[in-house]
């Protein structure tokens, strides 16, 4: 299954909304848009990032 650049982030952001949703409920949503949320979607972002070099240097001969 060849992935591109929309159907590789569309999980992750949806991932991420649900967690930050679903957070509200047992936080504030100001402590969870304000500082959850910035902290959740940078290590996604960096996460994604190392992911998807190690999944080249894995497919690469």
């Amino acid at each position: 299954m060849e992935f591109d650049f929309a159907r590789s982030v569309a999980p992750l952001v949806a991932i991420v909304a649900v967690a930050a949703v679903a957070l509200t409920s047992v936080m504030t949503p100001s402590t969870v848009f304000m500082m959850v949320l910035p902290s959740m979607i940078a290590f996604s972002v960096i996460a994604f990032f190392f992911g998807m070099k190690h999944g080249e240097f894995r497919a690469s001969p």
